[in-house]
């Protein structure tokens, strides 16, 4: 073979193996568009924004409850949203509100623990309660540590018409019951004993006197 026809097969298979403009162009929009989809838009970041004052001019939220609340409202809101573009605006909000003093976990879990003994609740049901919010485990138990279980104890009980609050006769079953009720509630056993035995009297002194948190 000649070499000036070699020379000249070996030109075209390189013509035609040269990436041309437009598969560069494409290749370069694709990348284009693959970013924009990893980053929020102006119009989702303010979305974010507005939403988070809405949500915490209602009430309290953590952290969690905060971010996973913008994430869920961004999947509903922004057809064909990614993963990424939910993260960022989630993480935006959070930022948002803690640079605004509008989130506040140990303010939270304070909060919640005064709220908690008021009702009735212990110590423990407390802290398993926040942690499922997501407190921290430590922000947590500082929180509750000022609780005072026997109060929320009598609280229970006045709610319930147990102990010194009962209506009905006293019996092995009636206690047995009442006992069961205040440990499901996070009670210590001793702080149900002592709540079944304690005479009215007393028990609406205690309660008289206010929370003592």
């Amino acid at each position: 073979m000649p070499a000036a026809v070699s020379a000249r097969r070996r030109d075209i298979y390189a013509l035609d193996h040269v990436p041309s403009m437009d598969s560069a162009t494409d290749r370069l929009n694709m990348q284009e568009e693959k970013t924009a989809a990893d980053t929020p838009t102006p119009r989702m970041f303010s979305w974010a924004r507005n939403s988070t004052i809405y949500r915490l001019g209602r009430r309290m939220h953590t952290e969690k409850q905060l971010f996973d609340a913008i994430a869920r409202k961004a999947r509903e809101k922004f057809e064909g949203i990614g993963e990424a573009q939910v993260r960022m605006l989630a993480e935006a909000a959070v930022k948002f509100a803690y640079d605004n003093k509008a989130l506040d976990d140990e303010a939270y879990a304070e909060a919640g623990s005064r709220s908690g003994m008021r009702n009735g609740r212990s110590r423990r049901a407390v802290a398993l309660k926040l942690t499922r919010k997501g407190i921290a485990r430590e922000t947590a138990a500082a929180a509750v540590a000022g609780i005072d279980d026997l109060f929320a104890a009598l609280v229970l009980a006045r709610k319930r018409a147990f102990g010194p609050f009962r209506k009905v006769d006293f019996d092995d079953k009636r206690k047995a019951k009442e006992l069961a009720a205040f440990t499901r509630a996070g009670f210590g056993f001793e702080i149900g004993r002592t709540v079944l035995a304690m005479p009215q009297e007393e028990a609406e002194t205690i309660l008289g006197a206010g929370s003592p948190f």
